[in-house]
């Protein structure tokens, strides 16, 4: 069990003049209307240290606290390989299962966590992210200049990804499984990225005309009577990019049970548990594999490799 967690929410102009129950059950619909109900009327939603009542009316600008108590974690792999440790960066081989923060009954399971019970003066900090089914090399920040310094790139990098002329300072490179496919040997996936309504989940991302320019560029590494190794190099840092980029073009990832072919979220199929697909899912294989920066501080390259599982390994030599 680990030790429980407050969620905080302030209330938006919009949200003013909702109800209690209201709010949560509309923004947070993993629950349902009746287990937030439960909740509130268990104390464990509150404004200034007071519990609330369902039926409570909100105000713009409250600040609502919903004190969750310990609860049973989903197992994880809590151990990471370092791949490339100095004073400014450090990158690390995060495997799959692990989640990079807290979210979908993740607290203590989490590199977050992990990582500030390895480095409890100086925690490293990550400054990208990558699924939780998705395994590879991770680069965290060690030095505030590093910090500061990645993350700069990464924005530039994802800013200017529309022209293929732009300096491309942080290069991230993926192997990924999909079905059988008709792929060129090199191809460029486009599909724009955007937030889309889901019935159970409120929202996730998924290919959207609305959404965010995204690009992808990609090489066929083998193909097989029934799958197909891909290798891809993202120059936007979209979430779940790859997956639904994959996927609009109208080869999903194998095993993947959120994507499927369009980009969109697969029909909802409740589980015997009630429970619907999350992003956080796993069963897709999908590993980050190769990435190359300036050092933060140096500018000297650096090129850092996690070997890929075998599944996504070619067999051609």
């Amino acid at each position: 069990m680990n030790q429980g967690w407050v969620y905080s929410d302030r209330i938006t102009p919009a949200e003013a003049g909702l109800s209690v129950l209201d709010f949560y059950s509309n923004r947070y619909r993993h629950s349902s209307r009746a287990v937030w109900r439960d909740r509130i009327l268990s104390g464990q939603i509150r404004q200034n240290g007071t519990p609330l009542a369902p039926d409570y009316c909100l105000e713009a600008g409250a600040k609502l606290d919903y004190h969750r108590p310990p609860w049973e974690e989903p197992e994880a792999p809590l151990g990471f390989e370092v791949l490339y440790e100095d004073g400014d960066l450090m990158a690390i081989a995060k495997p799959s299962g692990l989640p990079v923060l807290p979210g979908g009954g993740f607290l203590t399971h989490t590199l977050l966590h992990q990582l500030r019970l390895r480095y409890p003066e100086n925690p490293p900090i990550p400054v990208h992210r990558l699924g939780r089914g998705t395994s590879g090399v991770m680069v965290l920040g060690r030095s505030p200049l590093a910090r500061t310094v990645l993350s700069r790139q990464l924005r530039e990098s994802t800013a200017t990804a529309q022209d293929p002329q732009s300096a491309r300072p942080i290069c991230k490179t993926y192997r990924a499984l999909i079905g059988a496919s008709d792929l060129p040997a090199e191809f460029t996936l486009t599909t724009p990225i955007g937030k889309i309504d889901h019935p159970a989940l409120g929202y996730v991302y998924a290919a959207s005309p609305a959404g965010l320019p995204s690009y992808s560029e990609g090489l066929v590494i083998q193909r097989n009577a029934d799958s197909t190794l891909v290798e891809i190099t993202i120059r936007t840092g979209r979430p779940h990019q790859i997956r639904i980029h994959l996927a609009a073009a109208g080869f999903p990832l194998v095993g993947d049970p959120l994507y499927g072919v369009g980009g969109l979220p697969l029909p909802i199929k409740p589980s015997a548990t009630g429970r619907v697909p999350v992003p956080g899912d796993m069963g897709y294989h999908l590993h980050a594999y190769r990435l190359t920066l300036p050092h933060p501080r140096t500018q000297k390259p650096l090129a850092i490799l996690c070997p890929a599982p075998t599944i996504l390994q070619s067999s051609i030599r």
